[in-house]
């Protein structure tokens, strides 16, 4: 069986370019936002701090890890070898009635076929 993994951490320079946008979205909301649609304003500012502070910590934080998105490829060889074996998956999935019986059938047809 063999899996691929792939990991993403946002790079300092992405942080630091999030970090200027979301200032300017701060300044918007302190000089326009506020004072024009009051709650919605403050709501806009305060999400705007957030992103802010987030950016800041992907650019400059020591301790940021970075989210990682896992992707796994795996080959023909996860599903059980035998039709035997693979017949008595089946059957399992019907028994906890998570195919229907039409499935059931189309599928252990298939099985069959390749033998």
């Amino acid at each position: 069986m063999r899996r691929k993994r792939v990991t993403y951490r946002p790079s300092k320079a992405a942080g630091a370019f999030g970090m200027v946008f979301g200032l300017i979205f701060v300044i918007i909301g302190v000089t326009m936002a506020i004072p024009t649609f009051g709650p919605f304003g403050i709501l806009w500012t305060l999400m705007a701090i957030g992103i802010t502070a987030y950016n800041a910590y992907c650019a400059f934080g020591k301790g940021y890890a970075g989210p990682e998105i896992h992707i796994e490829d795996a080959e023909e060889t996860d599903r059980p070898s035998s039709a035997e074996a693979r017949l008595q998956e089946l059957r399992g999935l019907y028994d906890r009635s998570l195919i229907t019986q039409e499935e059931y059938e189309q599928k252990r047809q298939e099985i069959l076929r390749d033998l």
